[in-house]
Formats: structure tokens, sequence, C-alpha cells
């Protein structure tokens, strides 16, 4: 058992550098912008859904949402709520994607885990194509993605999955930090048209400036990567510290 603890706990750590690498080179390739856009669609997915996903813990209703090909989506939330439970929402999408990262990191040193997050999240990506995606192009793309992740989890054995959660953690991570010009945004323009950001939002129910919510914003974000981070190291070296005992 300690032998499986250290081979586990290397290849946790060989998985995570080939991903970073992986995601280091990409941009050099030729094609390195069109490999970028998906990962793009992903912070936007993550995005929005983590709008929805708080909406619903706080006893609103996640109506629809729409993906769009430029990167911008829109989500359409209802229910009658509080102020806190209005700010919650709109911070719950700015802090997604890090939330998404940092479950990843944590997921991607425990290759069973990985391979059934990748099989939850398709499955939950193929619900939520049926129950809350209301425009052709979301539903073509979380489709396709919901469909590649349980094919990936399902077919492939946990190293595959390993790597996969890897890949996404690292992507959606680096995405925290190349969109964070939109936590200092008053108005998000979308392909719905233009509409107060989110942090803009968050100033007129709470009532400081908005950039003091992106300044709130952006330092949970980044707490929540390094918490995953350092949940993925303290994980992946326990198990080889496990082998020399």
């Amino acid at each position: 058992m300690d032998t499986f603890d250290k081979v586990d706990g290397v290849r946790a750590r060989v998985v995570m550098g080939a991903a970073a690498a992986v995601c280091s080179l990409a941009p050099l390739l030729p094609f390195g912008g069109i490999i970028g856009y998906p990962i793009l669609l992903l912070s936007t997915l993550a995005h929005e859904m983590g709008h929805g996903l708080t909406a619903m813990l706080v006893g609103l209703e996640f109506d629809s949402f729409r993906l769009y090909a430029d990167g911008s989506g829109v989500a359409l939330i209802g229910g009658r709520a509080g102020r806190l439970s209005l700010a919650a929402t709109a911070a719950g999408g700015l802090i997604g994607p890090a939330v998404a990262a940092a479950l990843l990191f944590w997921l991607s040193s425990r290759p069973r885990l990985a391979q059934i997050a990748l099989v939850a999240s398709g499955a939950l990506m193929l619900a939520a194509c049926v129950l809350v995606i209301r425009n052709a192009f979301g539903l073509a793309f979380v489709g396709a993605v919901g469909g590649s992740l349980l094919y990936v989890g399902i077919r492939f054995g946990t190293g595959a999955a390993q790597f996969t959660a890897a890949l996404l953690a690292v992507q959606m991570a680096l995405s925290v930090f190349a969109r964070a010009d939109y936590l200092f945004t008053k108005t998000a323009m979308t392909s719905a048209g233009a509409m107060p950001s989110d942090v803009a939002q968050l100033a007129d129910l709470l009532f400081l400036p908005y950039w003091f919510w992106g300044v709130v914003c952006g330092a949970i974000s980044v707490g929540v990567l390094v918490t995953g981070l350092a949940g993925f190291w303290k994980h992946s070296r326990g198990q080889s510290l496990i082998s020399r005992s």
C-alpha cells in the first residue's frame, strides 16, 4: 500500500507538471490562439454557473443561461431576495472560475476522484443543456464539452482523467488572471447588449465603490487558488512521505 501511495504522489506531480508545460507551450504554437478559445468559453461557463449555483444556494431561481461565441455570457436569475443574497449571487460569478480551478487542483492529486469528477461534471453540463441553457451556441459548446468529459471519464483510465483535470485546473487558474480587468469594469459588454458589470451591481447593493469590490473578489479568488494548490501539494507530497515512514 505504501508503494502505491508513493507512485500516486509522484504521478500527481508529474501530471501537474505536464499540464503546466502544455499550457505554457500552447500559445507558442502556430494555432495557439485557437487552442485558447475553448478555455475562454470554459471560463465564461464557470463564471455564469457560479452566478446560477450561488443563486440557488441563497433561495433564488437559476432561470436560464446563454453562452455566446464572442466569449461573453448572461445568466438570468429569478425570485425575490434581499441585498445580501443578490450580492452573493453577483460575487459568485466573479469567484466561480477560481473555485472551479481550486477543486480541480485538489481532485487532480487523487486519480480515482478525478475520474469520478469528470463523469459528474460531464453529466452536470448535459443536464444544464436541458434545464437552463437557452441558445444554440451554448447548447452546442456545453453539450460537446459535457459529452467529451463523460467519454474520457468512462472510456479511459484514471491517468487520462487525472491529466484532464490538471490541464483544466491550470487553464482555469490562468483565466482568473487573464480576465482580471473585468473586476474593475463598470459596464459589461455582451452579445445581449451592455449591462452593469458584477462589481457595479455589488456597488449598488452594498454602497461601496465598484473598484473596492473588484479588489475584494480578486483577493478571494487568489486565496481560493492558493488553497487549492496547497491542497494538491500537501496530498501528493504526503503520499510520497508515507512510503518512507
